[in-house]
């Protein structure tokens, strides 16, 4: 498959069969993720793998959080279904900026500017890993849902900094059909 097959058979996948996912095909997807450019070369992710008996904590962690921020009257969004999406995948993916701050801490001027840069490149690391993973046949969910449990998980997780993200992987129980896009119209305009 290549790059732009891979571009276009991505698919959010939320239903996974449950067979495990080899050593060395995460290794490979992880080395993926770590070769994404960053701004300056900084290469701020840090992944953080959750696997086999742990994924049943961490999706205790995760539900507990919720209900948290649901008591103070917050909405969780669909962090109740990316929950049960990240208890049935094998492996979710955990992706740290330990040098970033959560969102709420003061921010100086120049702190904001390198947390948007590490932001993108955290993302683009994200992106590798999803096109990895279905150049090799797997399914994968990017998970932004996990900011209503984002302090009982960076706890659980003892890591400092930033989390920007999760993503959940697996031998997909599914075929999802292609999500609608804007027309290009909307959303490229050309100067010159």
């Amino acid at each position: 498959m290549n790059t732009l097959e891979a571009i276009s058979m991505r698919r959010s996948i939320r239903k996974y069969n449950g067979d495990p996912i080899s050593n060395e095909t995460l290794n490979l997807l992880l080395a993926a993720a770590a070769k994404a450019p960053s701004g300056k070369n900084r290469q701020p992710g840090k992944m953080i793998v959750v696997r086999g008996g742990k994924r049943a904590e961490m999706v205790r962690i995760m539900q507990g959080g919720i209900e948290k921020t649901k008591a103070r009257g917050e909405s969780v969004g669909s962090a109740e279904g990316s929950a049960r999406f990240m208890q049935q995948a094998p492996v979710t993916v955990f992706f740290i900026n330990p040098d970033g701050m959560p969102p709420w801490k003061e921010h100086t001027v120049e702190q904001t500017f390198w947390d948007v840069v590490d932001i993108q490149s955290v993302g683009a690391a994200i992106q590798n890993l999803l096109l990895a993973a279905t150049d090799m046949g797997l399914g994968s969910l990017w998970i932004c849902d996990v900011f209503s449990a984002y302090e009982e998980l960076m706890d659980w997780l003892g890591e400092p900094g930033e989390m920007i993200a999760a993503v959940a992987l697996g031998w997909p129980a599914e075929k999802p059909d292609a999500r609608p896009r804007k027309p290009m119209g909307e959303v490229v305009r050309y100067l010159g």
